[in-house]
């Protein structure tokens, strides 16, 4: 009973994380139909550059705040000077520059922070709690994990559905030159679209590196997992991205306390392969036909 509730419980807090990061990659599809493999990488300069604030002797909240606020610049900068100059006639296009800029930010990281692992703080405690007879392995960092990505998923719901701001976004996405006729701005719509999505992906990169060890490659894993939940619930599911990110926390989680750690990595690319062959525009796909 032990060994389950300790497995449940990582499963869910490893899952939000992959939620936080696969609700990023929902954002920027959603808002500019690419899927940036990018995001990881861009994530992990925004957790170094907290880390560089907290050293310096800053709260961690500062810290924090500082780290979004560069994601919000960076994702608006490297949509307004690299990937707007992109030939978008091919989808594949962006794709591939995106994981161009994979290496080409790894290699910077390498260079300014250097390679060694660092430890990264934590706002709450790392202690799990005792109910009765039972060690429940619930921090209250775990907590504020939850709760983060709770808060973003509300966030993004209330923007895409809600907000005359959101309808732009999605209308600039899907019908760029219709929006235009429209009045809508475009290009403002896409850099928009890119700066919030680098913010979320930021947060993730924040939560995954709370109370552990950072370096120029500890989000490299997350590229995998939170792209495997973002299709497994849907690339323009928010909802879907928290469900997927949960699923596979859960399910990663058991194979790695019954199977086996070395099994978790085949497992995420059997349920990418299930998730493809059976329902591949995910368990909360949207209908075919759409209006913005």
């Amino acid at each position: 009973m032990q060994q389950l509730l300790t497995i449940l419980i990582n499963g869910v807090t490893t899952g939000m994380v992959y939620a936080a990061f696969a609700l990023a990659l929902v954002l920027i599809w959603r808002s500019t139909r690419i899927v940036n493999f990018a995001q990881a990488p861009m994530a992990m300069i925004t957790t170094y550059v907290a880390l560089v604030v907290i050293d310096a002797g800053y709260s961690y909240w500062i810290g924090f705040g500082v780290a979004l606020l560069c994601g919000l610049v960076l994702g608006a900068a490297i949509e307004r000077l690299v990937i707007r100059f992109v030939d978008s006639s091919s989808h594949i296009n962006p794709v591939i520059l995106t994981l161009g800029l994979f290496i080409i930010i790894h290699a910077v990281a390498a260079i300014v922070f250097g390679n060694q692992f660092r430890s990264f703080p934590a706002p709450f405690g790392l202690t799990g709690q005792r109910i009765g007879d039972l060690n429940v392995a619930l921090t209250g960092y775990d907590i504020f994990k939850i709760i983060a990505v709770l808060v973003v998923l509300a966030l993004l719901v209330l923007l895409f559905r809600f907000t005359d701001l959101g309808l732009k976004m999605r209308a600039s996405a899907y019908e760029q030159e219709v929006a235009k006729l429209l009045g809508v701005r475009v290009g403002r719509m896409l850099t928009l679209g890119w700066a919030l999505a680098a913010v979320v992906g930021s947060l993730a990169g924040l939560l995954i590196a709370g109370g552990s060890l950072v370096h120029p490659g500890y989000m490299d894993s997350i590229v995998v997992f939170g792209f495997v939940a973002a299709v497994l619930g849907g690339l323009d599911s928010p909802a879907g991205a928290v469900v997927g990110g949960l699923l596979m926390g859960i399910g990663l989680s058991f194979v790695s306390g019954y199977l086996g750690q070395d099994l978790v990595s085949s497992a995420a690319l059997i349920i990418l392969i299930v998730v493809l062959l059976v329902r591949p525009s995910g368990l909360f796909a949207s209908a075919a036909a759409r209006r913005v």
